[in-house]
C-alpha cells in the first residue's frame, strides 16, 4: 500500500521569538493536534518539543519545514483545506518570505516509510530541477477532486 509524504518549507521574515511572527507560532500546537486528528494521518516529523522548526534540512536558519506521511491524498488535502490549517495557511504572507523555487511537494512512499528531512529537500530540489514526476510533484498533478484549486483561489 501507498502512502502520500509531504514537505512544505518556508522562511520566516523574523526569528522565531519575535512578536511579528508569534500569532505563527502560537498556532503550531493547535495545528499539529489536528493533522494527528484526522482519519488518514499517518505519522509527522518533530523533535522532542513535538514539532518541527528547530529541524534543519537548510543552512538559513530562517528556513523552517514540516513533513507528514498520509494514508491517501484525499486525508491530506482535507487537513490541508478544511480545518483550522487553512486560516493559519491563508496567513502565510504575514510570516513568510516568498521563495524563488518550490516551497512544498509531494511524493509516494511505501507503508510504514518515514522519509528523512533530508529526503524531503531532495524531492524539493527534484520539482525545481525537473518539474513534475512520479518522484516529486504537486496539487496540480493530481486528478483528485480539485478540493486544493476551489479552496487556494478563495
Amino acid at each position: 500500500m501507498q502512502h502520500l509524504a509531504q514537505i512544505n518549507i518556508a522562511r520566516l521574515r523574523h526569528p522565531e521569538g519575535d512578536p511579528r511572527v508569534a500569532d505563527f507560532f502560537a498556532n503550531l500546537d493547535k495545528v499539529n493536534a489536528a493533522a494527528e486528528r484526522m482519519p488518514g494521518f499517518v505519522w509527522r516529523l518533530q523533535d522532542e518539543s513535538g514539532d518541527a522548526t528547530q529541524l534543519r534540512a537548510y543552512d538559513d536558519p530562517l528556513i523552517i519545514m514540516n513533513m507528514s506521511v498520509w494514508e491517501s491524498v484525499d486525508s491530506f488535502e482535507t487537513f490541508v483545506w478544511k480545518t483550522v490549517h487553512a486560516p493559519v495557511y491563508r496567513r502565510r504572507t504575514e510570516w513568510f518570505d516568498r521563495l524563488d523555487g518550490p516551497h512544498f511537494a509531494m511524493w509516494w512512499v511505501g507503508e510504514g516509510e518515514r522519509p528523512t528531512a533530508a529526503e524531503g529537500r531532495a524531492r524539493l530540489e527534484h520539482l525545481a530541477a525537473n518539474g513534475p514526476s512520479d518522484h516529486a510533484f504537486g496539487w496540480e498533478s493530481l486528478n483528485q477532486n480539485n478540493l486544493w484549486m476551489t479552496a487556494r483561489c478563495a
